[in-house]
């Protein structure tokens, strides 16, 4: 919902302050208030009531789940080129949280942008925002950051609480974020019932030259470069289909597979992690196995159960920081070799691209292929997130390709939500049962999405894959077989993504054309087949309907696209 007050302009996305703009430049990307309990879980805000008036709007809230109970007020004033937003929360009970305050979103387009920062003690440093995704922290101890953009001076003030900045592209949000009770502090952290808390952010903007009108390009050019990668898809973590829909090991019998590879992580302190794997490969040609462990586990045994079954790659991920360490890739590898199996092996977290780019001192010595999960849906579960993250992901993946030097890239499994929680410090559910009546995996620990079903879905999919598709990356892996997180039904019955991800898999091999989008909302990729055929899939996910040239090999073609749509040529 657009509203206007003065000079400034946002979106008022439920309880969020979104697209901030002052004259129409973009100021920041959102203010939003947030509770996240120990597990760093974040409850909802929900709105009892809106006061507005001609320059300040005012959200009474109260918080929704996880145990938070918070009401109090979180409010927006302008006054001529400042506006000033407010939260004032109370808790209703004492409560263990990890953050409680307001965080600050600024745009990716200020990459490598000047920054000043006056620290708590008055201290002035100079600083920029990262161009490449920085693993920690960028700026820490801020009261007051500076700096320059759409021909705008920009100054924000933090009150209530000392504030530190991290680079959101790490979860492939489009954003930096600049937050509240630095990490360096003990959390979670109590606070007390009926204790107030109160934090302020003040934003100061003064014109230092006439705005420039930029008209973004209506092409793309694609080229030539490498070769289309292996298109995969996750094994179905859902309880065994019903018993009038199966086919065979607990599968929907009108099941049909999607992509040649599934994935299936197998977790060897679990109770059913052989019948996940028997079931994976009952639903497969091939398959890309990653074990979750610990040191004492029993590799051998885990290797020995892969001896006849048409595997591609094998990885292993501690089951506590979730990625590749040196002492388990050594013993994964010498029980690879007791088992006789020759097998490529791969490194890296099961998580996020974060733990990749955090912990390369750790996975990348002795690594031969390299891996990363991401889900964008992760600091937030709005439509607007999903479709920013796309452009995120291009930078994700051209940055751990140079990271991994030439080694072969793994992306996925690439899922709307989290499969688990990484930073859960409560022990996390788990199956039961030896066989998948109960499902393993992500139904446990992960969380679904009604988007999974939609059309919608399928060209996010498409620019998803255009996006991620550079020279380097040899697989990518997407969703689940079927299933609440899947392509399919529990009987079997596709969903419209799946017939984006088939489409992508029939590829697989070719020659790969890539080419850039021009806002990070339309995107093209182009294959070609030994024989010269050319296959251009062009995917738009505005919510407006628009038109793209695509360029390859010297020849124009004009595309039409729907809003959130996908097309073949």
């Amino acid at each position: 919902m657009i509203q206007e007050s003065g000079q400034w302009q946002f979106d008022l996305r439920l309880d969020e302050f979104a697209d901030i703009k002052f004259e129409g430049q973009t100021v920041l990307r959102s203010v939003r208030a947030v509770i996240r309990d120990q597990d760093w879980n974040t409850a909802d805000l929900e709105i009892d009531s809106i006061t507005q008036s001609e320059n300040e709007f005012e959200l009474a809230v109260h918080s929704v789940g996880f145990d938070a109970e918070f009401t109090g007020i979180v409010s927006a004033k302008f006054e001529g080129a400042v506006a000033t937003f407010t939260m004032q929360l109370t808790a209703e009970h004492a409560y263990e949280t990890n953050r409680t305050g307001l965080i600050v979103l600024h745009s990716p387009e200020v990459a490598g942008s000047a920054l000043e920062v006056t620290h708590s003690n008055g201290e002035i440093e100079s600083a920029k925002f990262p161009v490449s995704i920085s693993p920690n922290q960028p700026v820490f101890d801020i009261a007051v950051l500076g700096w320059q953009h759409n021909q705008l001076q920009i100054d924000v003030a933090f009150a209530g609480d000392v504030f530190e900045m991290e680079d959101q592209r790490n979860w492939s949000d489009a954003s930096y974020k600049t937050y509240s009770r630095p990490l360096s502090k003990p959390f979670p952290y109590s606070v007390a019932a009926g204790e107030n808390i109160l934090q302020i952010i003040k934003i100061q903007v003064q014109q230092i030259a006439a705005p420039t009108q930029t008209v973004k390009p209506d092409k793309i050019s694609l080229t030539k470069i490498g070769k289309f990668p292996q298109i995969q898809v996750g094994a179905s973590t859902a309880p065994d289909a019903l018993p009038e829909s199966w086919g065979t090991c607990g599968n929907p019998k009108d099941y049909s597979p999607v992509a040649a590879v599934t994935l299936v992580e197998l977790d060897l302190d679990s109770t059913n992690w052989q019948a996940a794997l028997v079931r994976a490969a009952h639903s497969s040609k091939k398959l890309d196995v990653r074990f979750v462990a610990t040191e004492n586990s029993d590799l051998l045994a885990a290797a020995t159960q892969l001896k006849d079954l048409p595997v591609v790659r094998v990885g292993v991920f501690d089951s506590s920081s979730h990625v590749s360490t040196p002492a388990l890739n050594q013993a994964l590898v010498e029980a690879l070799a007791k088992a006789q199996l020759i097998v490529p092996v791969v490194s890296g977290a099961r998580s996020h691209f974060t733990e990749l780019n955090r912990e390369q001192k750790i996975i990348l010595p002795g690594a031969t292929e390299l891996t990363f999960a991401t889900t964008p849906l992760f600091h937030s579960l709005t439509t607007e997130q999903l479709l920013e993250s796309v452009a995120m992901q291009r930078i994700i993946a051209n940055q751990a390709v140079q990271m991994a030097d030439g080694k072969p890239v793994h992306i996925g499994p690439i899922t709307l939500r989290p499969r688990f929680n990484n930073v859960a410090t409560a022990k996390q559910p788990a199956p039961t049962k030896l066989d998948l009546s109960e499902g393993y995996g992500a139904e446990f620990t992960g969380a679904n999405d009604e988007r999974q079903t939609t059309a919608d879905l399928a060209a996010w999919v498409i620019a998803s894959a255009a996006a991620v598709s550079v020279v380097g990356v040899s697989s990518i892996t997407w969703f689940e077989q079927w299933g609440p997180r899947g392509l399919a039904s529990e009987t079997g019955q596709e969903y419209p993504a799946a017939k984006a991800v088939r489409a992508l898999a029939t590829l697989t091999g070719q020659d790969l054309y890539i080419g850039q989008s021009p806002d990070g909302f339309v995107w093209a990729i182009g294959a070609q087949d030994s024989a010269g055929q050319l296959t251009v899939l062009a995917s738009n996910l505005h919510r407006y309907s628009t038109s793209i040239d695509v360029t390859v090999e010297g020849q124009s073609h004009h595309i039409e696209l729907d809003a959130l749509s996908w097309k073949q040529l």
